[in-house]
């Protein structure tokens, strides 16, 4: 590990373990950008403890559907807000894994274990906490293809090594695993000088990654499809803060990539339909697979041969039923799904912090 990256993570982690005491210490909303929380998640966060909640910096809600029974890795977990509600979703049978680099976090975290264990009813524990970089899963104990659903909550930006940070993602998840992660990324390249700002990278602004060089090192990865579910632009209100960054702009998205092979990169027309038999008690008429791909529950719906392939290898598979095969192509995927691989973002009436 370069000198680079140490310093880096021992920046974050006095950001993150000293100098905070609450997500009212930030200095803007970027960690803290909370999009309007789901139904379906209200009640478990009603459950979790208030130490954890003002100890909580995130910038959307990285936690998808149909998680009952997954084992899932929460990277960067901070004080486990996201872990704990997840640890809700994928019940006794689940098992939920909270990664943190930081001591203060961690410690909070594992001291709320038997708590929130009562407040949902389960006999025995099914999440643990381990201290590590997300960078070297493997020094954590996460084994290959052990991973159903990885999700992360405004941390990626955080990580000095990107690349290897994806690299790691995909060897732990599972074949037809996914990626849910919100993060905030910005509309132009940063400036080295930036980056070295730790403030700034503290708070979520100069670690952001470009969106095309996202997309880019994805696609290097072998990524070929991600589609991303929700975007809002983010203010940043201090001004100090505001004259250093100069006219970039950030966006907090939430974005899903799946482990399924043979994906190519932009949508094609193979013919195919997949139709949602519901399912899923938290939205029973209707699925979202990303903010243009938009499923009625019984309605036979058009799809690219991605969307067939990631519905019908994924855990998706016991909602959907598709139909028809590549074995005819008939040129580019011109429907409203086409716009789910480009940048799309929406004004939030809902920006309050965390």
């Amino acid at each position: 590990m370069t000198s680079k990256t140490l310093q880096v993570h021992s920046d974050v982690q006095q950001y993150y373990g000293k100098e905070l005491e609450s997500n009212r210490d930030l200095k803007t909303t970027a960690c803290c950008n909370s999009s309007a929380v789901p139904d379906h998640l209200k009640d478990a966060l009603s459950k979790i403890h208030i130490e954890i909640h003002e100890k909580f910096y995130g910038c959307g809600s990285p936690i998808p559907l149909a998680l009952d029974g997954c084992t899932v890795l929460d990277l960067g977990c901070g004080t486990g807000r996201d872990s704990y509600v997840v640890s809700s979703l994928v019940g006794q049978s689940g098992h939920v894994i909270g990664i943190d680099m930081t001591d203060e976090q961690i410690a909070v975290a594992r001291q709320h274990v038997d708590f929130h264990m009562k407040q949902f009813g389960f006999n025995e524990p099914n999440i643990e906490f381990r201290k590590g970089l997300i960078e070297d899963l493997a020094a954590s104990d996460i084994a290959d293809n052990s991973i159903d659903v990885v999700i992360s909550n405004c941390v990626l930006n955080l990580s000095p090594d990107k690349p290897q940070v994806f690299k790691e993602l995909l060897r732990v998840l599972k074949p037809g695993g996914e990626l849910y992660f919100s993060d905030v990324f910005a509309g132009s390249r940063i400036s080295a000088t930036l980056k070295q700002d730790p403030v700034l990278h503290g708070e979520c602004l100069s670690g952001a990654l470009y969106v095309e060089d996202f997309r880019r090192l994805l696609l290097e990865l072998g990524i070929n499809d991600f589609r991303i579910v929700a975007g809002t632009p983010i203010h940043v209100t201090d001004p100090e803060i505001a004259l250093r960054i100069g006219d970039i702009d950030f966006y907090s998205l939430t974005v899903r990539a799946f482990n399924v092979a043979g994906l190519e990169d932009a949508p094609e027309d193979y013919g195919q339909f997949a139709t949602y038999i519901g399912g899923l008690p938290e939205s029973p008429h209707f699925f979202e697979l990303d903010q243009h791909t938009v499923f009625r529950a019984g309605k036979p719906t058009p799809v690219s041969g991605n969307t067939a392939a990631i519905l019908s290898e994924s855990r998706f598979a016991h909602y959907f039923t598709v139909s028809g095969s590549r074995s005819k192509h008939f040129g580019p995927f011109e429907g409203a799904e086409a716009q789910g691989f480009s940048l799309s973002t929406t004004e939030d009436s809902d920006n309050s912090c965390c």
